[in-house]
């Protein structure tokens, strides 16, 4: 999964501060903004679908249960969910 909500909003201020100048600045904000509001959105999505996963499984529905709903294999559902779920960070 690509940067969390809290890297793009660091990288947000970081983009701001090593603008080539304050122009690029405000032509781009726009942009990283509606990046970072999505980033946050997806996020939400992601903690949602993982909550709603785990009260699957409580409930006794099977992975391959779990996977139809999601688009994926059973398999596929079980490695990303399977263990404690937290998302990962890959930003640079």
């Amino acid at each position: 999964m690509p940067c969390s909500s809290q890297a793009v909003l660091h990288n947000t201020g970081t983009f701001a501060r090593t603008a080539v100048d304050a122009a690029e600045a405000v032509r781009h904000g726009e942009a990283v903004r509606r990046i970072a509001e999505a980033v946050r959105a997806r996020d939400e999505a992601e903690r949602m679908l993982a909550e709603a996963v785990a009260a699957a499984r409580s409930a006794g529905l099977s992975w391959a249960g779990i996977g139809a709903c999601v688009g994926i294999t059973g398999e596929a559902v079980r490695q990303r969910y399977g263990r404690s779920w937290r998302p990962t960070v890959r930003c640079s």
